[in-house]
């Protein structure tokens, strides 16, 4: 009988699998800017972005507000490797006229209770960060500002609801610090839902603990979030917790299908009609008035108690939840359920006592179920947002339901389970969540500040002041000067080497010619043909050959034996063995040229270490090895530096590309000077492309103000310590070193990875500059960050993700800034040369780190038009400057020698 006239609380899989879905869109539409007004899951930003790590430490207060008693309690965190904390804790009873009287007066009782404590404990004297549990729901835009957004759970207070509550609290303080002694401060650190101080307190003792849920007098669930998913929050790094406030779930009428005629009969006669309609169905608050208003009918309806209506069955709140964990403890029989009926004067048979258990059974059942659903929607989102198929985690609960109640607990676990299969959780009862809960959100807060200020410590040497930016182009200027004039020349540290290329394309070049590039790890070999006229084209065969570490650093005779060979495999397998065409051949490591076919290697550079090279001829060691093979014979027309490649390419589009940028594993700039500025080259008529070399800058130690000791600590490890010092904080080769160096600092001051240095980094290399892109990238979420993080060996947590992709953009930005620094010191030369008030010219540009990285090129531009603002510079990227630029020196070079001849 009971089960036929209940039928519509017992809820099937299916209709939780529904209930389910209803909440996870319910959730969406909380976390969405534009529907968040209108969801009844208010999903609020709770600005607790970081679970505990087992480093906090410290003395913290904490008050709770949100039950019938309030509490005050002294946390004490030790940092002793065991996680140990203490808690001492002291309740008062909240008077009535206190939950319903005005606001003043409520925080003046806060304030004085906590006096109260603050004396019994002898704390007076001590300044110690508070937490501030407040169970009611809250709109936060900080951790520590909170405006009430309603009243629940009986509460009442006027002139409280829409203000900061926090605020409130501080003022009350204010009142009473004439009764500290002077010394004696309390500094509100955060403002936590009791929801979340659970999830807290569980947290520190399970760091898998990313949901908090509470089953008592209310009912609320929070859980971890991705920022990026949060629109209400400016920001898309990290996590941060969600307080759902799911009591009102279904108060649009989501859940209208499932609400019997007695839940609409509780609701009615509450104290706030048509809201928290979830929270109805679900908290000990209203369980008990439930079952009273379902005896009632079944009692007037003659199904108990022989038809007999008793006053306990007319009153409101005469049947508590107690009352119902009573009776629902099957273990003792029917004697419990036959003395609580006494009690309230319904002289029940045997019959009614059965009937009586089963409504009790019912009815805490589908508040399990429910719960249940609603939970098992919350961990499906956590999974998915991990992109896992099968997780692992931890909820953190607490309330008195699930923990008084005889089978709630049981029920719930199993049904969860049920609903999400693909998740292996883990409940864990909290201890004191909102009290201890609140001390551990303070004392993560106080870490995190703690922490910030450590790292701001680490990466402030790398923000760089426009004044600072002036002074780096300023002192570029000078060295280029210094690299032109006959008499600096020899010591200067920007070498400016001429190259001999006295033209940019015109659009007659035209025929076949090799190309060479070496420059790298690997070596490649060209054809390019060259079409002039109205089918302008150029069209290019390469192949591209590896050079194994032990030629890079082998002999020089290997070197150019290897590179030779190479060329031999590419004419075979191209076919054209016996024609003797024209070579330019990309070198792109520092040379002193004589002339245009002439280049003296002033010294290696990139890793390459091979012998009896420095200070020879490259050009006429590449004609020893061809002679040597003794195969074929090549015209060796040009030796080309690839900056100056790249220059030459985008001045085949171009007519204006006068400037050619490599910002790649290496970094350099060319530039077309007045042939009258060149010292150290005859003759004062035309221009010629200057090759500046400008990674030595810095090596006479006139930027040493703004090096840092991450800095000397890549070079002194590097293969040249003391040389291109500027090229060290510029270039792809060295940043992710830089990176690397800075996490290890940051490690050994227990800021990462749990102050464990792994064995990865410590790993020199480790860290390539493609991880530096990869991790700065906007649309990659923290997750993948971890996921490239634990590529290389690195455990991360999520914090630790946020402050690597941190560092990483930091010193990635500063590159940029360098680099912009010494580009409009060019762009500022060129103007003056020009003798004009404004310049429009072109930059070519190359180079995995301006073409990959998705920051470098934007920063770049702009510190070049902060510190040249009379120079409108076009940037254009390159297409093969090492390869078809070599191919359109060599021919500008055959038609310039033509006309001359």
């Amino acid at each position: 009988q009971v089960d036929r006239y209940l039928y519509h609380m017992r809820l099937s899989d299916d209709v939780l699998l529904d209930v389910m879905a209803r909440f996870q869109a319910e959730m969406v539409k909380g976390l969405g800017r534009d529907t968040n007004p209108t969801a009844t899951v208010k999903m609020l930003p709770s600005f607790v972005r970081s679970l505990p790590d087992g480093s906090e430490k410290g003395d913290f207060l904490a008050v709770d507000l949100g039950g019938s008693q309030f509490r005050a309690h002294e946390v004490k965190v030790f940092d002793d490797g065991k996680q140990s904390s203490q808690l001492e804790s002291k309740f008062y009873l909240t008077p009535k006229e206190v939950i319903q009287g005005n606001g003043a007066e409520l925080f003046d009782y806060v304030a004085d209770c906590l006096l109260d404590f603050m004396e019994a404990k002898n704390l007076k004297h001590k300044k110690l960060p508070l937490g501030f549990t407040f169970s009611f729901p809250c709109k936060q835009t900080k951790l520590e500002e909170g405006v009430l957004l309603a009243w629940t759970k009986h509460f009442k207070v006027r002139g409280v609801q829409d203000t900061d509550v926090v605020n409130s609290l501080r003022k009350a303080l204010q009142k009473h610090k004439a009764s500290f002694v002077p010394a004696g401060d309390v500094d509100v650190l955060a403002l936590v839902n009791d929801t979340v101080g659970t999830m807290m307190t569980c947290g520190y003792d399970d760091q898998r603990c990313e949901v908090g849920l509470i089953i008592g007098t209310g009912t609320n669930a929070c859980y971890m979030e991705e920022m990026r998913h949060i629109d209400l929050v400016e920001g898309d790094e990290g996590r941060m917790c969600i307080n759902t406030e799911w009591g009102a779930f279904g108060d649009d009428g989501a859940l209208d299908d499932l609400r019997t005629e007695f839940d609409r009969e509780l609701d009615l006669g509450s104290l706030n009609p048509g809201k928290q309609l979830f929270e109805k169905m679900i908290s000990s608050l209203y369980l008990g008035e439930l079952v009273r208003l379902i005896l009632l009918k079944m009692t007037k309806e003659g199904l108990l108690f022989n038809g007999k209506v008793s006053t306990a069955l007319l009153t409101k709140g005469k049947i508590e939840m107690k009352h119902v964990s009573a009776m629902e403890k099957c273990k003792e029989g029917l004697s419990n359920t036959k003395e609580i009926l006494t009690e309230l004067n319904l002289f029940p048979s045997e019959d009614d006592c059965i009937a009586v258990q089963h409504v009790c059974t019912i009815v805490s059942f589908r508040s399990a179920n429910l719960c249940a659903a609603a939970l098992a929607a919350i961990l499906t989102r956590l999974r998915e947002n991990k992109k896992l198929l099968r997780m692992r985690t931890t909820v953190g609960i607490d309330g008195g339901l699930y923990k008084t109640h005889p089978q709630y607990a049981k029920r719930l676990h199993k049904v969860v389970r049920r609903l999400v299969p693909n998740c292996d959780v883990r409940f864990l009862l909290s201890v004191s969540g909102s009290g201890k809960g609140a001390a551990m959100v303070t004392a993560v807060a106080h870490r995190l500040a703690a922490q910030r200020k450590q790292i701001d410590a680490a990466l402030a040497p790398f923000l760089l002041s426009l004044e600072t930016l002036r002074e780096v182009k300023n002192k570029m200027r000078t060295e280029l000067e210094y690299g032109l004039k006959r008499e600096t020349q020899a010591s200067a540290t920007v070498k400016m080497l001429p190259t001999y290329v006295c033209g940019t394309p015109d659009g007659t070049e035209k025929g076949k010619f090799l190309a060479l590039d070496l420059g790298g790890t690997n070596f490649r070999v060209l054809l390019v043909k060259i079409r002039s006229g109205r089918r302008r084209s150029v069209q290019m065969y390469n192949k591209i050959f590896a050079i194994p570490l032990e030629i890079m650093q082998g002999t020089g005779e290997e070197l150019f034996d290897h590179i030779v060979q190479c060329i031999a495999d590419f004419l075979e397998y191209m076919g054209i063995k016996g024609a003797r065409l024209p070579l330019g051949f990309t070198f792109s490591f520092p040379c002193r040229q004589a002339s245009i076919d002439k280049g003296t290697l002033v010294g290696w550079t990139k890793g390459f270490k091979a012998t009896d090279c420095e200070g020879e001829d490259v050009v006429d060691m590449l004609r020893e090895a061809i002679r040597r093979r003794n195969e074929f014979d090549l015209d060796i027309v040009a030796v080309v530096n690839d900056t100056v490649g790249t220059m030459m390419t985008c001045g085949y589009e171009d007519p204006n590309c006068e400037i050619g940028l490599i910002a790649g594993t290496g970094s350099n700039v060319c530039y077309m000077e007045d042939m009258k500025n060149i010292e150290i080259v005859e003759g004062n008529e035309g221009k010629m492309c200057i090759n500046t070399e400008w990674g030595g800058f810095g090596d006479n130690g006139c930027i040493d103000n703004i090096r840092t000791k991450y800095d000397k600590e890549v070079d002194e490890g590097s293969l040249n310590p003391g040389k291109q010092r500027y090229e060290k904080m510029t270039s792809g080769m060295y940043l992710g070193e830089i990176v690397r160096q800075i996490l290890i600092d940051l490690t050994k001051q227990g800021l990462l990875f749990r102050g464990q240095i792994s064995e990865s980094l410590r790993k020199r290399g480790i860290f390539e500059t493609k991880f530096l892109s990869q991790i700065e990238s906007d649309r990659l979420a923290l997750l993948q960050v971890r996921r490239i993080l634990q590529q290389l060996g690195l455990d991360s947590t999520c914090d630790d993700s946020i402050i690597v992709k941190e560092v990483c953009g930091t010193v990635s930005k500063r590159a940029a800034q360098l680099c912009g620094a010494g580009l409009a010191a060019i762009v500022e030369k060129k103007r003056e040369n020009r003798g004009v008030e404004h310049l429009q010219i072109t930059v070519g540009v190359d180079g995995t780190l301006y073409k990959l990285h998705p920051h470098f090129s934007r920063v770049l531009r702009e510190t070049v038009k902060e510190l040249a603002p009379q120079c409108d510079v076009t940037f254009m990227l390159s297409e093969d400057g090492s390869g078809k630029g070599a191919a359109l020196i060599t021919a500008v070079a055959k038609r310039l020698h033509n006309v001359g001849q």
